[in-house]
C-alpha cells in the first residue's frame, strides 16, 4: 500500500483535523496544508474514487477504514520520530518539522528500531 507523500499528508491532516474539530471540511484542509480550496476539492474527488474518504451531503469529510489505516500510520511515524529527535536534544518545533519530512522516507525496519529504542529509553 504505497501512496505518494502528498496523499499521506492529506490523510494525516484529515485525521488530525477530525481529532481536534470533530469534523473536517475542504476549507479546513486547505487552511492546514496551505493549499487552495479547488486543489483540495480535486484531491478529495480522487480520494473518494480510490476509497480513502467519504464526503457527506454537507461536505464533511471522513476517512474510510482504508484511509484511516494510512493516516494513523503516518501520524504515528510523525509522533515517534519527533519524540526521538527531541530525545537527542532537538527543540520541539524543529523536531516536528523534521519528522514531517522523515516520516515519508524512513524504512519500516528503521522506524521499528526507533520505536524499540524509545521504549527502552523511556523505561
Amino acid at each position: 500500500m504505497k501512496i505518494h507523500e502528498s496523499a499521506e499528508n492529506y490523510l494525516e491532516a484529515i485525521l488530525m483535523l477530525h481529532k481536534s474539530n470533530g469534523y473536517v471540511r475542504s476549507i479546513d484542509i486547505a487552511n492546514r496544508l496551505g493549499f487552495t480550496k479547488p486543489s483540495v476539492s480535486v484531491a478529495m474527488k480522487t480520494f473518494r474514487k480510490e476509497g480513502y474518504v467519504i464526503v457527506d451531503e454537507e461536505g464533511n469529510i471522513s476517512l474510510t477504514e482504508k484511509g484511516l489505516k494510512i493516516a494513523e500510520k503516518i501520524y504515528e511515524r510523525h509522533q515517534i520520530i519527533a519524540k526521538a529527535l527531541m530525545a537527542i536534544g532537538v527543540d520541539e518545533t524543529t523536531a516536528y518539522e523534521d519528522s514531517c519530512k522523515i516520516e515519508h522516507d524512513i524504512s519500516e525496519l528503521t522506524f521499528e528500531k526507533i520505536k524499540e529504542h524509545l521504549k527502552i529509553y523511556n523505561k
